[in-house]
């Protein structure tokens, strides 16, 4: 049996485990494509597209405190002491929530500020919704972890009585 060069080649290079040229060109060119786009893009600025901007709809100022059989009450900052008390989140519920504002509450620590500052919390024109910190300038977008998890902050929106309803559980952990 006669082997013609590109066959010898070939079976060369597959007994040896080296890649064909080809890929090896190949793979080499989509790297060096991508480096150069974003070489060029950090050097042009360009940026994604512009995000129309949005109005807040609705701001709270709340404060937050643990209570001893593991519920969180939730206080607007805005308003009078009596009529303070707005939501009570149950024990042992909306894991998000509590884990967002641990989160919060650990970077205040971190950075020695007081808890007791209030929270702001936004409804924007395009139906997102912020909890920022004030103190230390960061935000979270709660949309962005989906509707289970938001919802439960969306509702405090509506505790607009004074003794406030409790916050519904919520399903995420």
């Amino acid at each position: 049996m006669t082997m013609t060069a590109d066959h010898s080649t070939t079976a060369v290079a597959h007994a040896t485990g080296a890649l064909p040229r080809a890929a090896v060109l190949g793979a080499a060119l989509l790297i060096g494509f991508a480096l150069a786009s974003v070489t060029l893009a950090r050097i042009g600025h360009w940026h994604d597209t512009p995000v129309p901007a949005a109005r807040a709809v609705a701001v709270l100022h709340l404060q937050f405190s643990d209570r001893d059989d593991g519920a969180i009450d939730v206080f607007d900052a805005d308003r009078a002491a009596a009529a303070a008390h707005i939501a009570t989140i149950p024990p042992r519920s909306n894991g998000f929530m509590r884990g967002v504002l641990r989160g919060l509450a650990r970077a205040r620590r971190g950075e020695h500020l007081p808890l007791y500052t209030p929270f702001t919390l936004t409804r924007w024109s395009d139906g997102r919704v912020t909890l920022a910190d004030p103190g230390t300038g960061r935000s979270v977008a709660l949309e962005v972890f989906g509707p289970d998890n938001s919802r439960p902050f969306a509702a405090l929106f509506a505790a607009d009585t004074p003794a406030g309803p409790a916050i519904p559980r919520s399903t995420a952990p």
